[in-house]
């Protein structure tokens, strides 16, 4: 790894723009709050990307990302993420939810009933055909050759291998349909994806995302992280519907978590440290964290509304997601380039 420091460090021109590069978690449904959070960073032309890594939804929206701007550029981008988006949220045609003032989201009882029962069977069961909606949607939008050989930007795809608990990461020179539905494939729902003769679930269980790629393999100095999971809960789970979802929470962060929990520890240690310091006490002073702020956005604190990519509920957390880009462009993107927009160490450590 130190090797890929050395290759990828190169000291950046003293007028060029500072390249952000991204951290887009995963999160079923909620993933469309990253859209609207994305849509808002590609009207800002202050704001130019090197490598995105995510998992899952973190993932699909990387990819739907990079491969629109290889096409047409910033709007290619945005029209690409609204594409796919809003195909996405066709093909659950019936409503599961109301929403009523403020954009509060209820469950109507058939989705609380639909979920119970779907949680009783394994996909071999539910779908022994193995059939992926997704599949078919991503084959239409994305030309995976393309992107294979001209991807603007450098992208991380985690997925798990089941039976090793590994975290593989996929780059976008090798990137094919499967790698990307690997990325997204929870088990109790989908059956696991072979690659290369190994099995696959969703690169939540081991990243979620994963950090470390843009510290080794980017240039960039500056990270933003755009969470769909609150790093603090108002309450405490009572209910055992309540734990269970606590608890799978936790396993999909506990990685992310302790990933940045090491940035804040090994950066400290390398300020204090009195040997002296090479390429990577340098690169570790160098690195800046950003973070887009969703402590107020109550709609992702619905972890049972992750499964529901209805249409309505889709694009109402776009729009979340494209105030709370603005807040930050408008709050930290002049930090870019300059200092951490975040205390890392009072987050994570």
């Amino acid at each position: 790894m130190l090797k890929r420091l050395l290759r990828t460090h190169k000291p950046r021109a003293a007028n060029a723009e500072p390249r952000l590069s991204l951290a887009l978690q995963g999160g079923g449904a909620h993933g469309a709050f990253t859209w609207g959070v994305l849509d808002a960073l590609l009207e800002d032309p202050r704001i130019t990307f090197e490598g995105i890594s995510g998992s899952s939804a973190g993932a699909m929206n990387a990819v739907v990302l990079a491969h629109g701007w290889m096409q047409g550029g910033r709007d290619g981008a945005r029209q690409a993420l609204t594409d796919f988006w809003t195909a996405l949220g066709q093909q659950m045609p019936w409503n599961l939810m109301t929403q009523g003032e403020g954009d509060a989201i209820s469950l109507l009882p058939a989705a609380r009933m639909f979920a119970s029962w779907a949680g009783q069977f394994a996909p071999t069961q539910l779908n022994p055909l193995a059939l992926n909606p997704l599949r078919t949607l991503l084959k239409k939008q994305i030309d995976f050759e393309a992107l294979r050989a001209h991807s603007p930007f450098k992208l991380f795809v985690g997925a798990t291998q089941v039976n090793t608990g590994k975290l593989r990461v996929f780059r976008e020179n090798e990137l094919t349909v499967d790698m990307l539905l690997a990325s997204a494939c929870l088990p109790k729902i989908h059956h696991a994806v072979e690659i290369e003769g190994e099995l696959y679930w969703d690169g939540g269980f081991s990243a979620n995302p994963a950090v470390f790629p843009l510290f080794y393999d980017c240039a960039a100095c500056d990270v933003l992280l755009v969470l769909l999971s609150p790093l603090v809960h108002k309450g405490t789970p009572q209910t055992m519907e309540e734990i269970q979802i606590r608890t799978e929470e936790l396993g999909f962060k506990a990685h992310f978590m302790r990933e940045m929990q090491m940035f804040a520890r090994t950066t400290a240690f390398s300020n204090t440290s009195a040997v002296g310091a090479g390429p990577l006490e340098h690169r570790l002073r160098e690195m800046r964290f950003h973070m887009v702020d969703t402590s107020t956005t109550d709609s992702l604190r619905r972890a049972e509304t992750k499964m529901l990519a209805h249409g309505p509920f889709l694009e109402t957390l776009n729009k979340q997601g494209r105030v709370c880009g603005a807040q930050w462009l408008a709050q930290s993107a002049s930090a870019v380039g300059r200092h951490s927009s975040i205390d890392v160490t009072s987050l994570f450590a």
